[in-house]
């Protein structure tokens, strides 16, 4: 199997080359716009720089590599920033899935693609995946688009896994996630207020990437919730970060939504049933103590 990763300087992409550069039958392929921050730590790595809004490197890449799998994680995921910088979103959320979706279509390849809970507006929840989708966001809308260019694909083998609240460990510096927030805020005395009228299944990065792995080695079809099991706030997850680090959770202030001036709106209550990828792939994701376990080994 030759397996192509998207966008593999971001957090599901260097989780997945960890995983994947282990698989003796995997001859992996990392891509990105930019240049390979896991240069370091896997020297032997194949690189392709690869800017997948670009619709002729997009065919040029896929079929000189001509992987048998390719796993889309790129995309622009900041909530706030797609809605206050909306052509920029669609261009990286739709165009260039659809640019994806064409050339493995046309070479052959089976696509996972990464999708979000913000594709429901949050009236219910836990989720499963034939929920009725109805996204209250720009980043929603896109990445609903997204979904549907991929199905809309003639030819094309496909998978989305749709995700929530991914945290983890990043190589090289960039956004934080809520575990290593709240511990560090609170190791340094501050105060911060936590929404308790938003719940999540709050999803490991390793996890997700060995559900995507499990998809792409079974060359899966159709949709799967890629998960935790566990539903949750934000403010029932600072409160248990607080306790497994043994920080003072008198600093966590509730608060609801409406408290925070936000350009994007988010879904009161998502998550995910997982029953299917559980069922059908094998897909058996940690707790979120276990979760905490193992972002607090990556940074002590």
């Amino acid at each position: 199997m030759r397996l192509l990763i998207t966008g593999a300087n971001g957090l599901l992409g260097q989780k997945l080359v960890e995983l994947l550069h282990r698989q003796p039958e995997v001859e992996l392929v990392a891509s990105s716009r930019g240049h390979n921050r896991l240069a370091d730590r896997y020297p032997a790595l194949r690189f392709e720089t690869l800017d997948v809004t670009d619709a002729a490197q997009v065919e040029e890449v896929i079929g000189r590599v001509r992987p048998s799998h390719v796993i889309h994680t790129a995309a622009m995921t900041n909530v706030d920033e797609c809605e206050l910088n909306q052509d920029a979103c669609w261009l990286q959320n739709v165009t260039a899935t659809a640019h994806l979706a064409h050339a493995c279509a046309a070479h052959a390849a089976h696509l996972t693609h990464l999708s979000t809970d913000f594709i429901f507006d949050g009236s219910h929840g836990p989720l499963t995946e034939d929920a009725a989708p109805n996204p209250i966001s720009h980043y929603g809308r896109s990445k609903l688009a997204a979904e549907q260019a991929v199905q809309a694909t003639a030819g094309l083998r496909w998978a989305i896994a749709r995700t929530v609240l991914v945290y983890g460990v990043l190589h090289g510096g960039g956004r934080t996630n809520i575990v290593l927030w709240v511990r560090d805020s609170l190791r340094a005395g501050k105060q911060i207020k936590v929404v308790n009228d938003q719940w999540r299944t709050p999803t490991l990065a390793e996890d997700l990437a060995q559900g995507c792995w499990l998809i792409a080695r079974q060359s899966a079809r159709g949709v799967y919730n890629i998960s935790g099991r566990e539903l949750l706030t934000p403010y029932a997850i600072a409160r248990q970060v607080a306790a497994h680090f043994g920080l003072e959770a008198s600093l966590i202030e509730e608060a609801d939504g409406s408290t925070f001036t936000q350009p994007a709106r988010r879904p009161p209550r998502t998550g995910f049933v997982i029953g299917k990828a559980e069922q059908e792939l094998g897909y058996r994701p940690h707790s979120f103590a276990e979760g905490i376990d193992i972002v607090a080994a990556q940074a002590p």
